[in-house]
């Protein structure tokens, strides 16, 4: 008996002198004040293989089930007839607009539905088959031989992208009075085909615009959370990435770093048309302009060209030049020169020190709350992050 006490008194802390706990009391104490493990940071060479903008899907509807064949047959009913049901049908393939997704990378190469299962006997019909959903990004354009087929751009938005095929007639439907005893039955359709591409358009209020290293990256940093790669060389951005930058009344707006445009970029020049795509569900854009070089004006001239040739009134959406790298000697120079050539506000500051950045967010608010304005005006609502 006194052993059996000991095991009950074992994890027990007793008085000074007696027995100790057999298990560790300070694990949850430490765990509570353990910092929690930060996330790798990913170079951006290792990011193009998360963030995927354009797939290329295959998608094979559910086939129908065939039909039953059998006869009904019981005591006192031995010639019961025909009493086979019909199949399933073939579950359809639903892509499905999803805001918690933000990439296309998720998305597989080939789908294939669910199949509906056979006609059972005593006139029982087959389960149809369950239909698959595919989870898209917001903005994700669905494409079949060139043409837009749909557009997902809200929330729980639908659309089906191949529909199952229909399920086979059991004997039960070929009873006539010419024929009392048919053994006919009919096999399930195949589900429809289709190869689609899906291309993902990045839905952000706010596109940065501007040439190879002009800071679009550092300045995307400095207003928000968002951690694109920052190198001294050309196309250090690869693939589009979306700041969100919060305001005290809880207010979001996003804020997209598309990649750096050169000139010809209509023309599928440099990174080319596969990012002016995400340009075009800005609802205003932020021209970036290098203020170190010589005649800053030439690159807000050359972008607005490059938007304009790949869609027309591209252009001509709300925006602001934002003229970085204040910092510099000759910046202060050229910023006076630049305020004479052009006619739109021009906003000087540096994402390296962070001088003027106030005025920036200011005015991005001013920006987000005209643009919230006009789309309750037309009835239509605003996106939200």
């Amino acid at each position: 008996p006194w052993r059996l006490a000991l095991l009950f008194l074992s994890p027990v802390r007793l008085l000074a002198g007696s027995w100790q706990p057999s298990f560790s009391t300070t694990c949850a104490k430490w765990s509570q004040n353990r910092r929690l493990r930060q996330k790798r940071v990913i170079s951006e060479r290792k990011l193009t293989r998360y963030f995927v903008d354009h797939r290329k899907v295959r998608v094979v509807g559910g086939r129908g089930g065939e039909g039953g064949c059998s006869f009904y047959s019981e005591p006192r009913k031995i010639f019961g007839g025909p009493s086979g049901g019909n199949g399933g049908d073939g579950g359809h393939i639903i892509l499905k607009a999803d805001q918690q997704m933000k990439s296309l990378s998720s998305v597989l190469p080939f789908y294939q539905g669910f199949h509906g299962e056979k006609g059972g006997s005593k006139n029982c019909y087959g389960a149809n088959g369950a239909y698959m959903y595919i989870k898209v990004p917001l903005g994700t354009v669905v494409k079949e031989d060139g043409k837009v087929v749909a557009d997902l751009s809200q929330h729980g938005e639908e659309y089906v992208a191949a529909y199952g095929g229909a399920g086979g007639k059991g004997n039960r439907f070929f009873l006539s009075n010419e024929n009392r005893a048919p053994t006919l039955f009919t096999p399930g359709e195949p589900g429809q085909e289709r190869v689609l591409h899906l291309e993902l358009k990045t839905t952000a209020h706010a596109g940065l615009v501007g040439f190879p290293n002009a800071g679009k990256s550092s300045l995307l940093r400095a207003i928000s959370r968002a951690k694109p790669a920052v190198a001294a060389y050309p196309f250090t951005t690869l693939n589009p990435h979306v700041g969100v930058v919060h305001y005290q009344d809880y207010e979001q707006v996003a804020v997209a770093d598309i990649p750096g445009l050169i000139k010809g970029a209509h023309q599928n020049r440099g990174l080319g048309m596969a990012f002016l795509r995400h340009i075009e569900r800005c609802h205003f854009l932020l021209y970036v302009v290098d203020l170190s070089v010589s005649q800053p004006w030439i690159q807000l001239q050359d972008l607005k060209y490059e938007l304009e040739q790949y869609k027309k009134g591209l252009s001509e959406r709300p925006c602001v030049v934002i003229g970085n790298k204040i910092d510099l000697a000759q910046s202060r120079i050229n910023l006076p020169l630049l305020k004479e050539q052009i006619d739109i506000r021009v906003i000087a500051l540096s994402a390296l020190t962070g001088d003027n950045l106030e005025e920036l967010l200011l005015h991005l608010r001013e920006l987000y709350d005209a643009y919230v304005k006009t789309e309750q005006s037309r009835g239509q609502s605003p996106v939200k992050w």
